[in-house]
């Protein structure tokens, strides 16, 4: 990604590069404390087993588990630390969790934002958006994303990987690693199923499956109902949230700003929002509001998001 892809008078170049310096520290406590969320729900989910509570543990620990969806997106930019290595590594592991291989995602990615609300070349707009209240539901289950992930991921473990926003010097890395990938979820299937534990289920598979809808709703957001076009100000949401969901996203609910300016990393994104949140011409009033919005009218399904 170019480190700077929208030309704006709000942030000057001293400013920009001051907030593009990237550094260990910050990553390495937001993934540290993130990891230790899941892990003291897991803790409290086994804790409740045989009660209507787990449930609710569950859901709470598949929504931290949805949201590793947050630092597999700042290491595919390598922008949450400093060492490449570390950028990669977290990557594969929150990848991993969500059928989201990190190779494949940046290239996706990078193409999304290279061509943000272009609806010719914006992979994300590949698809058409619900037009109506039923299938927004659908789409909010997070079923459609399973679904097409696992059939993603194993099309390339067989060697396919044509999409065109995939370079071709990537493609084979792109199959490697949804071979190991697939590996990785083999080796664990037969485990469980060896030593008789249905742990990787409760714990893992059902907590995702209840999570994955709070992830849907928070993307939904990101787009949808902004303008078509390059304006990175106007084709992206930033959403005014609280500090636990600014917390699980990794600072992404200032989106707009993110667009705009990809090399700032997740900490620096709070500082860049009071520099440019007078230039903002997308931003919505906290998540409920805007799925509320969304889903008031179904036929705005057909922007963007």
């Amino acid at each position: 990604m170019d480190d700077e892809v929208f030309r704006s008078q709000l942030v000057s170049r001293d400013a920009l590069r001051n907030l593009s310096r990237r550094r260990d520290l910050p990553g390495l406590i937001r993934i540290g404390a993130h990891l230790a969320l899941i892990v003291a729900l897991i803790v409290l989910a086994i804790l409740l087993r045989g009660t209507a509570w787990q449930i609710l543990a569950l859901w709470a620990e598949g929504v931290a588990l949805v949201f590793l969806f947050a630092p597999l997106h700042e290491t595919i930019h390598r922008t949450a630390f400093r060492q490449r290595w570390l950028n990669d590594a977290v990557a594969w592991l929150c990848g991993a969790v969500i059928i989201l291989p990190p190779e494949y995602f940046r290239a996706f990615h990078f193409a999304h934002h290279r061509h943000t609300q272009d609806p010719a070349r914006d992979p994300e707009l590949a698809k058409p958006k619900p037009r109506t209240l039923r299938g927004w539901l659908w789409y909010l289950s997070g079923l459609p994303y399973w679904i097409a992930e696992i059939k993603t991921t194993l099309r390339q473990a067989l060697g396919h990987a044509e999409d065109a926003f995939i370079p071709a010097r990537a493609r084979p890395r792109v199959v490697i690693e949804a071979r190991i990938l697939w590996t990785i979820y083999l080796a664990l299937a037969v485990g469980s199923v060896a030593f008789r534990s249905d742990a990787l289920v409760v714990y893992g598979v059902v907590p995702l499956l209840l999570g994955m809808p709070a992830l849907r709703g928070y993307l939904m957001a990101e787009h949808t109902g902004c303008a078509f076009g390059p304006d990175m100000l106007a084709n992206s949401r930033t959403t005014t949230t609280n500090p636990l969901v600014r917390f699980l996203a990794w600072n992404m609910p200032f989106h707009a700003e993110h667009h705009g300016w990809p090399a700032v990393p997740f900490h620096a994104l709070p500082a860049l929002h009071r520099l440019v949140a007078q230039g903002l011409r997308c931003r919505g009033a906290g998540y409920v509001s805007v799925a509320r919005n969304i889903l008031s009218y179904p036929t705005q399904g057909v922007a963007p998001g």
